[in-house]
């Protein structure tokens, strides 16, 4: 039994072995959000899996958001949280609790996890040597724009600091704050995710949730889409829901900007960024722009690191 172990231990190893070619170098931008980080047991191994690519020579990138823990501050604070196109509303008094939540504390929580396995991790704000600069945007609700308060577009990313944490070694971690020349913005999560990976030329982009990647005509039926183009996503994004519609506009955007391939993974599946990654078959949806991306893997003992 001890040997089957080892050699199906083994053959997931060798199965690995060109994707550790093509992605060797490459920088990779985790979205990281939804139950994956309220699950003790999951942030554990999310650590771990982000561990795991740095020594596997890849560059691994965490942004993080922290939904249910500012409505969960606010909520113990009587404030109610509400939402437009499936952005918070966030007021001056809103923006105090998520500033302190994501920077202050959920920051240095993600931190920890990964300094854990060794001193990698470096928690940083979009603020911070002005990385993301936004301007104030509004939601389309019904074909309406509307108010949504201290909530921010990214328009401009400065990405020399975490390239330089990168080409040291480290994990920059990154919270979704912006800063403007009025004072700092509320950024979606998802699309401070994209921005960075297009100002990074990532290799990917996964975004980490709470559902299994994106169905075809959901719910009526519930068959996983598991590749799509650019222009495929495009003519789906207005049937979305208003919690699914932000990830899949920033995995285009980030396809549209450059970067080859966009994820959306399951967060509740242990490992799941390993089985996309290391994996032949992959799992969850992946995007890819109009010319259809490669799925397998270059030869590697032809010399090419794509």
């Amino acid at each position: 039994m001890r040997l089957s172990d080892a050699e199906s231990k083994a053959n997931a190893l060798i199965e690995a072995l060109p994707w550790l070619s093509r992605f060797h170098g490459k920088t990779v931008v985790v979205k990281y959000g939804g139950n994956a980080m309220t699950d003790p047991a999951l942030q554990s191994r999310f650590a771990e899996n982000i561990v795991f690519l740095r020594y596997a020579g890849l560059r691994p990138v965490v942004v993080h958001g922290g939904g249910p823990q500012i409505t969960d501050h606010l909520e113990r604070l009587g404030v109610r949280s509400t939402f437009a196109g499936g952005l918070r509303v966030t007021t001056s008094e809103t923006m105090d609790v998520v500033r302190m939540v994501l920077v202050g504390q959920i920051n240095r929580e993600i931190v920890g996890l990964i300094n854990a396995h060794g001193p990698f991790a470096v928690g940083i704000s979009g603020e911070d040597a002005h990385l993301l600069t936004a301007e104030r945007k509004s939601a389309m609700v019904d074909g309406a724009p509307v108010d949504i308060g201290l909530v921010g577009e990214v328009v401009e990313v400065q990405p020399g600091l975490v390239r330089t944490l990168l080409d040291d070694g480290r994990v920059p971690v990154i919270s979704g704050i912006g800063r403007s020349e009025e004072g700092v913005y509320n950024v979606n999560a998802d699309t401070a995710a994209a921005a960075l990976a297009i100002a990074l030329d990532a290799g990917k982009l996964i975004m980490l949730t709470d559902v299994e990647g994106l169905y075809s005509d959901y719910p009526t039926c519930e068959e996983l889409v598991s590749m799509l183009t650019a222009s495929e996503l495009e003519e789906m994004l207005p049937n979305l829901s208003s919690g699914m519609a932000p990830k899949m506009e920033a995995c285009l955007r980030a396809v549209r900007g450059g970067v080859p391939q966009a994820h959306i993974l399951d967060g509740r599946t242990p490992n799941s960024m390993l089985l996309e990654v290391f994996t032949n078959e992959g799992i969850g949806t992946m995007v890819v722009a109009e010319a259809e991306e490669p799925t397998e893997p270059v030869d590697i003992y032809e010399g090419e690191d794509t």
